[in-house]
């Protein structure tokens, strides 16, 4: 039996307004209909969203090779191919064992120094009382990060170029959900060619980096060398192609730091109005670092840091929603999905249910603290997924997420600029709509 859920319009049912306002769409449609609601998005399509933990961990674990990439992510095969986010089955499970090496703990460790050092160059750049974007700050200065570490490659120079280039493919994401998506691309629209012109740039960069490193044959011990000289030793033995390179880089490089730069922005956002928990972050950082960068070995004593990020994740996850598609049909929450249906889960919805977070919308950064989430179902927070397809570099984001705020942290304190208006947009990934104007105000030991 299907759950309830909105009639929606006569022919393609809940479709635009789940484009028009995701988010909103579905907290309301489960607000009224519960933990499971069933949808129309298209003459003969049918979408199921499951908001209680159990079920997404149904979807995403217990059921997991039941269900595909949803509609989305095979759009967005246009820009990133057949890499870790969007490939499928047996292709998926080899690239991912021949990119697992580059996010082992020992070797995400060897990243710290080179986040703490560009979150430094940031810290320095900026001016007392000048107001700045820091949704923009963010994005370059992850960039940066991305591009060292993975890949030995200093791109802070087309930082610009290809931060355009990025916004101009996930301001495209309306179209993912559209069923007439296929037949839209072949049209001579300026929006394709937007698209087509950002996703060259965006290979003209990621080729010349393979290019380079292929000619040197140089091993820098980086993500770049690794996928370079991997070989699938459980298959054909074989190592990648410039195609297949090309597509883990690409993908890497996107996931790598437009979500970290989302988290950091809107964890900034939330300490400018929270003083309490902004002050008690100060405290920590001044306490445990006595001026001097953070390192990886002071993570572990960055408790309430590694806290004000998470909870920071919970109110604005970067990847905030979810989608599968059924392969077969398979009993969720009581429910059947049949073969061919969509599954949609949102980190966004469940973070907010006040069954699992009391006072859900209030920033409280002490809902990390290890009690509390030991006492939560392990689902009911999930902003890098879950199951085969967690996201590989989860160690990756929280060490920058931490050291970067830590380092940041030192220097200023950032305030709203009076009248900005914030609000989230939901792209590919959570952004902040209209950037987030932001004023440094100096701190302790810039």
């Amino acid at each position: 039996m299907w759950p309830p859920g909105p009639a929606g319009a006569p022919l393609f049912g809940s479709l635009f307004d789940l484009r028009r306002d995701p988010i909103g769409f579905l907290t309301r449609s489960s607000d009224e209909f519960g933990d499971s609601v069933h949808y129309r998005v298209g003459p003969r399509t049918h979408a199921f969203f499951f908001r209680h933990p159990d079920q997404v961990r149904d979807v995403l674990v217990t059921h997991q090779h039941s269900f595909a990439k949803g509609r989305g992510l095979q759009w967005a095969k246009r820009f990133l191919g057949e890499g870790l986010l969007t490939s499928e089955g047996e292709f998926h499970r080899r690239q991912r064992r021949l990119s697992q090496p580059a996010f082992h703990r020992q070797r995400v460790q060897s990243y710290g120094t080179v986040m703490t050092d560009y979150a430094l160059r940031a810290r320095e750049r900026w001016r007392d009382g000048q107001p700045m974007d820091l949704a923009h700050e963010m994005m370059s200065l992850t960039m940066a990060v991305v591009g060292k570490t993975l890949f030995d490659a200093d791109v802070s120079g087309e930082a610009d170029e290809i931060g355009a280039s990025l916004t101009t493919i996930i301001g495209l994401f309306h179209r993912f959900n559209n069923p007439l998506a296929p037949l839209i691309q072949k049209l001579p629209l300026p929006s394709n060619l937007r698209f087509r012109r950002a996703r060259h740039r965006l290979d003209a960069t990621i080729y010349r980096m393979i290019g380079e490193r292929r000619k040197s044959g140089e091993d820098r011990g980086d993500l770049l060398s690794m996928l370079l000289l991997a070989t699938d030793v459980e298959g054909d033995g074989s190592g990648m192609t410039d195609r297949q390179l090309r597509d883990e880089v690409m993908t890497i490089f996107l996931a790598g730091h437009e979500t970290s730069a989302n988290a950091l922005t809107w964890t900034f956002y939330l300490l400018s109005q929270n003083p309490e928990a902004e002050a008690r972050l100060f405290d920590e950082v001044d306490r445990v670092l006595g001026g001097r960068p953070p390192a990886v070995e002071d993570l572990a004593a960055l408790r309430f840091t590694e806290q004000v990020f998470a909870e920071s994740m919970r109110l604005y996850p970067p990847a905030w929603g979810l989608g599968r598609k059924a392969v077969r049909d398979q009993e969720v929450g009581g429910h059947q999905v049949p073969a061919g249906a969509y599954v949609l889960m949102s980190a966004f919805v469940t973070q907010h249910d006040a069954r699992f977070f009391p006072d859900p919308w209030r920033f409280n950064p002490d809902r990390f603290a290890a009690e509390a989430k030991a006492a939560r179902p392990k689902f009911a927070y999930f902003p890098f997924g879950g199951g085969a397809r967690q996201c590989i570099g989860e160690p990756f984001a929280w060490m920058e997420g931490v050291l970067i705020l830590a380092t940041l942290a030192q220097g200023w304190r950032l305030r709203l600029v009076p009248g900005h208006r914030v609000e989230p947009q939901a792209l590919i990934t959570l952004r902040p709509r209209y950037g987030m104007r932001m004023i440094p105000e100096r701190r302790g030991y810039s």
